[in-house]
């Protein structure tokens, strides 16, 4: 036979093993594409009114988050009343929520002028694009931009006697932040103080106002600070050390002693978990002035005269909320708390109140105050709960369940009150990954427990924050997979509980727990009923490629650098991207065009190959909207179009 004849034989048994192999492949399902407003929405059938109703009460769910003080012993909150939160004015406690803010954009970040009766700062978005710019306001709702277009701006500090205001910015595709400064009377006198290096944010200014603390952004787990002369511009090391000292909160910041000569502040240095510590400017000695808790300090604040410290505990999710002498002597627990979680807390201008926002799975986010000399607790705002009767929310159990190498990985459990024979289960992963799921209130958790009457499982995987140092560091560079083991875990943990179904189980999650979700898909798809991603990565290579400047490092200390030849072929070799073969249950993902963090492509790109693939996909697009849906519209949309998967998914309904 001659040559040609061999190559055309040859040619002719490769072209029909690819017609078999391709009849036998599954054919791409058809894509049903509409535009709805601002979504774009594929393979998402239209919301039933009976479903729309249904969502109606918990989508109106309302919560009020504490922002500042005015002089007058006043508040700002924010609080949703139309479609997006906005700045609201409380005069006293139980007094009407009077709206400030009036922006088709979500507004925060509020802070009074000291010794103001009127004046305060917000930050505002466009398009959830995180290029925050900052107002100067006062509450008759006039506002002027202090910031120039197309700038990242991040949280002001205002001097002690108002009179100056200090920030960060950095310029979009950069990724160095400087340090303003600005005579608040006098916005033409803003000025770049000092010049960075990556994430830097200004946190206190001196009594005396020449002196600004900022901090050196490393990672969630690292941190610098620094002092600055603001008139020479130099930048002094505070507390320099070798070891990876954190010293973020989940809220407030180190302050200066009265006298200036000392600052209080948060830290985990020579330990697992953050303590208060005073910090001798001159003499550089570090005081203790909290014991070894065996849980971090949350946050604190110090009352204006210097001489009364409030400070709150995270212990296993819950908070603690504690009151003690700066000069010294034991802690008093503030009484009277429900168990919950306390998002800030702050002294009133006069020192005689603190004012505390509260939340727990049966206790929609409110403020409230506490008297230090009576102890007494007021209640400034009491959210509405769109008409659902609050006792029928269900309260959120801690349990623990054995990983992989025995060790007990902490999760919340919310389960429906009047169970129908065997529970489907929802597992929710937090993002960050150095962040903590706490047990709030989450109106979704309580619309799946209730409506879809499922278990719903919030786990703390390893590499979350809130349980040490040591802990938070267990799924770093190549330690990612081992997060994911923890979730096949709580498979296993759930195939042995007579009352859940684990033949009904669907992981989900956000940002890093978008790519959690992703991660167990590949691994775990066969064991799950399908996966529900939010705008999480699905490519560390390309996510980090990709990602906007100013957080790409920050990043790479956490994933791994995708430069280095190993690390970049972990990421590719784990990438859910690449490994598609056990996605064949439904999935679900959501994006936001401009979202800065997680690039839209990042859904994109999965969804695209597993619809090559057969997969059954559903794919939800906010042309307005950037790391997750802020507007209420697109939030119920979201809800509607989650639910309805969910019902398809779990075979259940509402």
């Amino acid at each position: 036979m001659s040559r040609a004849r061999v190559k055309a034989v040859f040619t002719a048994v490769v072209k029909a093993a690819l017609a078999i192999a391709l009849l036998g492949a599954a054919a791409p399902l058809p894509v049903d594409r509409r535009v709805a407003g601002a979504l774009v929405l594929e393979n998402i059938p239209p919301t039933p009114p009976a479903l729309a109703e249904s969502l109606r009460a918990y989508e109106n769910v309302r919560g009020a988050a504490f922002q500042d003080w005015l002089a007058d012993g006043s508040m700002l909150i924010v609080t949703r009343f139309g479609q997006t939160s906005q700045i609201h004015h409380v005069a006293f406690p139980g007094a009407a929520r009077e709206q400030i803010t009036f922006y088709d954009e979500p507004v925060a970040d509020a802070q009074a002028r000291p010794g103001s009766k009127t004046q305060f700062i917000f930050r505002r978005d466009t398009g959830g694009g995180e290029y925050y710019q900052i107002y100067l306001a006062n509450l008759s709702g006039a506002a002027q931009a202090i910031t120039a277009p197309d700038t990242r701006n991040q949280f002001p500090v205002f001097s002690r006697d108002g009179a100056w205001l200090a920030w960060a910015s950095v310029a979009r595709g950069h990724q160095d932040y400087d340090i303003w400064v600005m005579r608040v009377e006098d916005p033409k006198s803003k000025r770049i103080a000092f010049h960075g290096t990556g994430e830097i944010d200004p946190l206190v200014f001196s009594p005396d106002g020449r002196m600004l603390v900022f901090q050196h952004e490393i990672s969630d787990a690292s941190q610098k600070l620094f002092l600055l002369d603001i008139a020479a511009g130099t930048a002094t090391p505070i507390n320099p050390s070798a070891e990876e000292i954190a010293y973020g909160l989940d809220y407030g910041h180190p302050e200066f002693t009265p006298d200036g000569g000392a600052l209080i502040l948060a830290s985990n240095q020579g330990g697992e978990f953050k303590r208060l510590v005073r910090y001798d400017l001159a003499s550089f000695a570090i005081t203790k002035l909290t014991g070894e808790l065996g849980w971090d300090v949350e946050g604190f604040d110090i009352s204006p005269d210097g001489k009364t410290l409030v400070y709150s505990v995270n212990q296993d999710g819950f908070s603690k909320l504690y009151v003690q002498a700066l000069a010294g002597g034991p802690p008093r627990a503030v009484p009277g708390l429900p168990q919950a979680i306390v998002q800030t807390m702050k002294f009133s201008p006069d020192g005689k109140r603190i004012a505390i926002n509260l939340s727990a799975p049966t206790l929609p986010f409110d403020v409230w105050s506490y008297a230090l000399d009576t102890g007494k607790l007021e209640q400034w705002t009491c959210s509405e709960t769109g008409g659902l009767n609050r006792a029928d929310f269900v309260p959120a159990s801690l349990i623990h369940f054995p990983s992989f190498d025995r060790r007990e990985i902490p999760a919340f459990l919310y389960e429906p009150k009047t169970p129908h024979g065997k529970m489907p289960v929802i597992i929710a992963i937090h993002g960050g990954p150095e962040a903590q799921e706490r047990p709030g209130f989450w109106p979704v958790y309580q619309f799946w427990a209730s409506h879809l009457g499922a278990a719903v499982i919030t786990p703390n995987v390893r590499g979350s924050d809130g349980y040490g140092r040591t802990y938070m560091a267990l799924d770093n560079g190549f330690k990612r997979q081992d997060a994911v083991h923890d979730i096949g875990a709580l498979l296993d943990w759930i195939a042995t509980r007579p009352e859940l179904d684990a033949s009904r189980v669907v992981v989900t999650g956000g940002s890093y727990g978008g790519f959690m979700t992703l991660s167990v898909f590949a691994r775990y798809g066969d064991r799950l009923a399908g996966a529900y991603d939010i705008v999480g990565p699905s490519n560390l290579v390309t996510f980090l490629e990709h990602t906007e400047a100013y957080r790409r490092d920050l990043r790479r200390v956490e994933y791994g650098d995708e430069r280095d030849p190993a690390m970049r072929q972990f990421m590719e070799d784990t990438a859910p991207l690449n490994n598609t073969a056990k996605m064949t249950k439904p999935l679900f993902v959501v994006a936001g065009r401009n979202d800065p963090r997680v690039p839209y492509t990042e859904g994109e790109q999965l969804v695209a190959k597993l619809r090559a693939q057969g997969g059954d996909v559903w794919y939800m697009l906010a042309n307005d909207e950037g790391h997750g849906f802020r507007k209420k519209p697109n939030r119920d949309a979201e809800r509607a179009a989650e639910t309805l998967w969910l019902q398809k998914v779990l075979g259940v309904t509402p």
